[in-house]
């Protein structure tokens, strides 16, 4: 496994996979990011958040409108949310965690199942690190939270809505986990670091 940079060549030989392009017989990638060379693949370390269907977001209320809400949601595209598919009301600047519904081909992005959220903080990452911030079988987060004590809504897009319990080393935490992604042993670093920085009264 190795970092490479836009323009770095993968492997001498056209290869088709994500984030990367053919020139001259040789693969090369397009972006920031890790290559797998045994598993022949690369994961983008930079990018913007492209929404699929049912995606998770934390998303922002940027326009009421009669039928529904026009929200923002870390991404090139806008996002809206009928009154049909959410039994709560919103206000401009209004907070929300909702699930993408669906995704046309001019990338209109429809959300449903959307909740409000009062109060808390956002901290915003680069939405390709957000499967760190997730882990395994959700066990990064799950050490996060009973370390904190915090209630952590997790976007797809980037964004993490946290509130109450050490919702500063919550925050921390998650910009730590962002800044060493791409790094091994990572896990048993935000271990150390959780059980240090809450002054070892918790057990992580």
């Amino acid at each position: 496994m190795k970092i490479v940079v836009p323009g770095e060549i993968l492997v001498d030989k056209p290869v088709r996979m994500a984030d990367s392009y053919i020139e001259n017989g040789n693969t090369y990638s397009e972006v920031v990011g890790l290559f797998h060379e045994t598993e022949m693949r690369l994961v983008a370390l930079e990018g913007a958040y492209l929404p699929m269907d049912e995606d998770y977001v934390v998303g922002v209320v940027e326009e009421v409108k009669f039928a529904g809400y026009n929200v923002e949601i870390n991404s090139p595209y806008s996002a809206f949310l009928s009154t049909k598919d959410t039994r709560f009301q919103f206000e401009m600047g209004d907070v929300l965690f909702a699930k993408v519904k669906g995704v046309d081909e001019v990338k209109n992005v429809n959300l449903f199942d959307a909740r409000k959220l009062q109060g808390g903080e956002i901290v915003q990452i680069s939405p390709v690190k957000v499967p760190r911030v997730i882990g395994k079988k959700s066990s990064m987060l799950n050490m996060l939270i009973d370390a904190t004590k915090s209630e952590i809504y997790v976007g797809k897009n980037g964004r993490m809505w946290i509130k109450g319990g050490d919702s500063s080393l919550a925050a921390r935490s998650i910009l730590k986990i962002e800044k060493e992604a791409h790094m091994s042993g990572l896990t048993d670093r935000m271990k150390d670091f959780l059980q240090k920085e809450s002054g070892g009264n918790n057990k992580v």
